[in-house]
């Protein structure tokens, strides 16, 4: 996490903020989570220098340099076109070369590059969504922030040979996923 500078990831005016245990808003009602919280998701995905990770929810681009740090190739969806845009040019003038962003609906993940070793939602789901679940390889594993019983878990759930094993890593707090596998759009 020392190699990735965040405060290139937070607006401007919150740069001196961004090395702080906090969530920060990165414009669009989205965030870019808590140091602590990266860094939980990131161990809990037991990341392998070859590993094929996707990411749901690209936001300001913080994970996704991290995630590049660690394994081979990352593919990152992102439903807003505008932060997509400023994490790509970000990730660019950084040298992440082996990410792939692209614009849409991160609740029915990327299927045209399926399957993953691990994937990564960082949008609290109503439930799992079913198409990450069938593009997550065999032994591969997910964390996802779940709403269960009106409370938002964080879950790492790994693809075994007769269905899922899932663990719960606790509570947490992130903005919705919203998608066709998600939540509606207020809008």
């Amino acid at each position: 996490m020392s190699k990735v500078p965040r405060h290139l990831f937070v607006p401007e005016a919150l740069a001196d903020k961004a090395y702080l245990d906090l969530a920060l808003p990165i414009g669009y009602g989205q965030t870019i989570s808590q140091p602590y919280t990266v860094a939980l998701m990131l161990e809990a995905l037991e990341l392998e220098e070859g590993n094929k990770v996707l990411e749901i929810g690209t936001g300001s681009g913080y994970m996704t340099a991290l995630l590049a740090e660690l394994c081979q190739r990352v593919f990152s969806v992102e439903r807003i076109p505008e932060l997509a845009q400023r994490a790509r040019r970000l990730l660019d003038a950084l040298g992440y070369e082996k990410v792939l962003i692209k614009v849409g609906d991160g609740s029915v993940g990327w299927p045209e590059e399926a399957p993953f070793d691990k994937i990564v939602v960082s949008a609290s789901a109503p439930q799992v969504p079913s198409p990450l679940l069938s593009q997550l390889k065999e032994g591969g594993k997910m964390v996802i922030p779940v709403i269960v019983n009106g409370q938002e878990r964080l879950f790492r759930i790994t693809a075994l040979s007769n269905g899922y094993k899932r663990e719960d890593l606790g509570p947490c707090r992130f903005v919705k996923l919203i998608g066709k596998e998600g939540w509606k759009d207020d809008k």
